[in-house]
């Protein structure tokens, strides 16, 4: 990404006290870094430099990144490498199937980079990867976690007409600050995205997230919250931006606890049937809380 993005006027805040993150310190953080080295899967919690890597992994779960480690954009929050991505691998579909059984998960979490590359947006990597996770355990709860693929519907339906359980699309920050923060995407298109999703598959657990700490005001993050419950959108998670590196967007502000804890309370009454709000709260952190009910 290009430094002439980040608004000279920003400063990095002072990280504070609660912003902490636990070192690893039992083997199984260990056996699951093994394993997906072993499968040579990527995860997002290494790829996107995700704090709660250690805790995740300490405890047997990952998410998986897939269609590869290269993405097509490059966000002002992300620290996924933007580059020319490689072809897609054909067997990757069946080695998450396989680490999800080694690992013994219920709960399990796909995302991807952006593919625009792809025609389909790798709608259909999408599609074949669930496919195979449903054929080793269909009891299994499947959530995607994926790009906007440009609000077209065909793409959004190869995914939905394979049966994940949670469709989520993260909006990322309110509508004024989406231009800096997120590149090519379109707060109207992700919108779109949930309620295309919602409209397709009516049974599908819709979900999106947030980050804060980007400058957003407090009444923005309201009218994004109205915004995703007019489009149907039933689960929230929000968290503290964290700068990956000098070359992203700095820190405006941290958010403290107390905060996070009201904004949480605040989207509840607004509908939404579940929601995650904390410093470290990320889109797939301890996912598997939230029960779906299951109408396959």
């Amino acid at each position: 990404m290009s430094c002439a993005k980040i608004d000279p006027a920003f400063h990095q805040a002072q990280k504070p006290p609660w912003i902490k993150v636990r070192l690893p310190s039992n083997p199984v953080f260990f056996s699951t870094k093994a394993l997906i080295s072993d499968l040579r899967l990527h995860t997002v919690c290494e790829s996107a430099q995700c704090p709660n890597r250690w805790e995740c992994w300490s405890q047997g779960t990952a998410t998986f990144m897939i269609a590869g480690d290269r993405c097509t954009r490059a966000c002002g929050f992300c620290a996924v490498t933007t580059a020319k991505p490689f072809a897609l691998e054909e067997d990757e579909p069946q080695r998450v199937a396989e680490a999800v059984q080694r690992m013994k998960l219920k709960h399990v979490v796909i995302t991807a980079v952006a593919r625009d590359d792809l025609k389909d947006g790798g709608a259909n990597h999408f599609a074949r990867t669930i496919t195979a996770i449903r054929e080793m355990d269909p009891s299994i709860i499947v959530e995607v976690l994926v790009p906007d693929f440009h609000a077209q519907d065909w793409c959004i339906q190869i995914v939905l007409d394979a049966g994940p359980d949670i469709y989520n699309h993260n909006m990322e920050t309110v509508e004024r600050l989406t231009p800096l923060v997120r590149s090519r995407a379109k707060y109207g298109t992700s919108l779109q995205v949930l309620r295309r999703a919602k409209d397709l598959s009516p049974s599908v657990v819709t979900k999106s997230g947030v980050m804060l700490g980007l400058g957003e005001k407090e009444t923005e993050l309201f009218q994004t919250m109205d915004d995703l419950r007019g489009v149907g959108c039933e689960v929230l998670t929000m968290g503290q931006y964290l700068r990956p590196s000098p070359k992203h967007l700095p820190v405006v502000k941290y958010i403290t606890p107390e905060e996070f804890n009201y904004y949480g309370d605040i989207a509840r009454r607004k509908g939404f049937l579940y929601v995650a709000s904390g410093p470290l709260v990320r889109s797939s952190y301890h996912a598997a809380d939230f029960h779906p009910v299951v109408r396959r």
